[in-house]
Parts: C-alpha cells; sequence; structure tokens
C-alpha cells in the first residue's frame, strides 16, 4: 500500500522530534550554550556531490550527521532516472529529503545556454528532467540549475546572455505549471560568473518564471557581495548555499579565480565554515538576515572533495560546518 504525503510528514516531525532529544545532549557535552540558540524557520541540507554516483552512501551519511535533506545531481541519480520514487522510499525510509535535483551532467543532456543551435534541445532536457524525475518526488519547489560552461573564447557576451535568459523563461514558464521554481545558479567557470552577468540575467529573465539561488562563495569568488546580492533579488532566492571562501576576499569586487584551467570553477578556493582560512563571507550578517526575513528555504552546505583535509571524509568534514552552525551561528541543532 502506498504511504500517503501526510504520514510521510508525521514520520519527519517524530525523527525531527528524537533527532531535537539527542542533539540537545551531545550539545550540552560540548559545552555549546543551547539558550542561545532558536528554531529557524528555514532547514538546512548538504551537497551530495562528494560521494560521487554512490547515492545511496550520500543518504545514509546525511542521516548519521542528523542533515534533513540531501541535494544531488543528475549525474548521481542515473540509475533513478526513470524511477524517481524508488530513490524517494530510500529518502523517505532514512527520514531525508532531496532539496532539489542540479541538472549536472548524465547521459543526453544538454546544458549549453550561449549556443541558438542546442537551445531547444537544453529546453526540452530540463523540462523533462523536472517533470519527470523532480516533480514525482511531491515536495521539491525548485529546481536549482547550473548555467554550463562559458563560451570557447571564455568571454561570455551580453547578446549570449540574452539568448540564456529566453530560454529559461520557455523553461520556467513550464516548470512553474506544475509547481516547480527555475533557479539558476551563478557560478565560476560558468556562462554566469560575474556581477555584470548575473544582474544581466536576472534582468533580462521573467521573475513570474525565473529565480535564484544564491552561493555565497561563489558569489564572492565572482566578484559579488553575498548579502547585497541576496538582499536585492529577495523575492526571487529560491536557495541559499554556504561555504565560505579565502579570508582576504572579505569585500572582494573583482573575478578572483583564474579564467581557464582546474580552478576556474572555484575549486581550491573554498573554504569550510571556521575553517582554516576561511572568513571571505559574511555568515552572521547572511544568518541574521534569513531569519528577519523569516526565510522559509533550504540552506545547502554545498561542499566538494577540494574541501576535505588528507586523511579525512567529507563526513568528518560536514561535521566541522555543523559544529560552525551551532556554536557561531547559534542554530539549534533540531534545525540540522
Amino acid at each position: 500500500m502506498a504511504i500517503s504525503q501526510s504520514a510521510t510528514d508525521a514520520r519527519f516531525a517524530r525523527r525531527d522530534l528524537l533527532k531535537y532529544g539527542s542533539a540537545l545532549g551531545a550539545c550540552g557535552l560540548m559545552g555549546i550554550p543551547l539558550a542561545s540558540a532558536a528554531p529557524l524557520s528555514f532547514r538546512f541540507a548538504c551537497s551530495a556531490i562528494s560521494w560521487g554516483t554512490d547515492i545511496e552512501e550520500a543518504i545514509r551519511a546525511c542521516a548519521r550527521l542528523g542533515l534533513p535533506g540531501l541535494e544531488p545531481f543528475r549525474n548521481q541519480v542515473v540509475h533513478y532516472l526513470d524511477r524517481p520514487l524508488a530513490l524517494k522510499k530510500l529518502m523517505d525510509d532514512a527520514g531525508i529529503r532531496i532539496v532539489t535535483c542540479s541538472n549536472g551532467g548524465g547521459p543526453d543532456f544538454s546544458s549549453t545556454f550561449f549556443d541558438a543551435a542546442v537551445a531547444p534541445k537544453t529546453i526540452s532536457d530540463h523540462v523533462k528532467f523536472a517533470r519527470d524525475f523532480i516533480k514525482p518526488f511531491g515536495y521539491v519547489e525548485h529546481f536549482k540549475m547550473n548555467m554550463g560552461p562559458r563560451p570557447p573564447d571564455g568571454e561570455t557576451s551580453d547578446d549570449q546572455i540574452r539568448l540564456a535568459a529566453e530560454s529559461l523563461n520557455s523553461i520556467g514558464e513550464q516548470t512553474i505549471r506544475f509547481g516547480i521554481k527555475l533557479a539558476p545558479h551563478p557560478h565560476v567557470g560558468s556562462l554566469i560568473e560575474t556581477e555584470h552577468e548575473a544582474r544581466t540575467l536576472l534582468k533580462l529573465t521573467d521573475p513570474r518564471y525565473v529565480w535564484f539561488t544564491a552561493d555565497t562563495a561563489h558569489l564572492t569568488l565572482g566578484g559579488m557581495d553575498p548579502l547585497q546580492m541576496i538582499r536585492d533579488y529577495w523575492p526571487r532566492i529560491a536557495e541559499i548555499h554556504y561555504k565560505d571562501a579565502p579570508r582576504h576576499l572579505r569585500g572582494n569586487r573583482v573575478l578572483a579565480v583564474p579564467k581557464s584551467g582546474p580552478e576556474a570553477g572555484g575549486h581550491g578556493w573554498f573554504r569550510n565554515l571556521g575553517g582554516p582560512d576561511s572568513g571571505g563571507v559574511d555568515f552572521p550578517s547572511i544568518q541574521k538576515f534569513l531569519i528577519a526575513q523569516n526565510y522559509q528555504g533550504w540552506v545547502t552546505l554545498d561542499l566538494d572533495a577540494s574541501m576535505v583535509a588528507a586523511g579525512s571524509t567529507m563526513e568528518e568534514n560536514l561535521k566541522g560546518n555543523i559544529k560552525y552552525l551551532v556554536d557561531v551561528l547559534g542554530v539549534d541543532p533540531k534545525t540540522v
């Protein structure tokens, strides 16, 4: 017999209550001042990127960490593309929700947005993925998507941004019909990486159909103030990614990473929350703003393998980031 959504929601509520009690005890042992923590209107998740195609282990790790949400990429769920409800059952059984699923990778899928010749396939592939894989989960509210590669010469023109905006408007107009907000993600090394490119894309897209995923590290590396971008486009924010950047980049207003090569996508430039040389992002101010706005969405700890110290694991790495949430940001343990 199929499990109703209300029954599933009740199971999540029971899980949260049990986890809250154990988390309180653990935090008491660590000496964390519980009086400073308050329940939040938003929830925390982690990215599945560092587990590669082993999405099942990512789910188990997320459950062990006590995080209520997991965010995979398309290439990590290739074995479930034609059976999303099988993945949903694994996640339901673990007490985990899928936050969204990014468009990255996997077979027969176009993520090129600057080429008019492939725009029809890019549009149809994204709509199909949102409809056939994301929608069946029944509760996912947005489709976080990367913007694909930059042109061969490494420079994105305003005309190419205009073409990308037309494709996004088309995709978003279709996905919103079945309740999913399209939320592009400015990302260094991708078509949209700088402040001019991000603001131009948001200006040219229809706010009825296109929202925004704000990644604190990528915005900083791209020369943007993450808090200012979140404030300026608040009505269109669908999701927040928390990861830090080098301390000397606080207030950075230029592209900080190389335009080509292995570091163009930010790898080697990301920092853990509270880790060595962190502090490029003003997380206390961002957290305060989200609380003041009664943010209702997800905050994903979007960490990758380049952020894991030699001899450690991503699971251990995430524990340190979660500790920062509790110790520094005053997050109530039951929200993580």
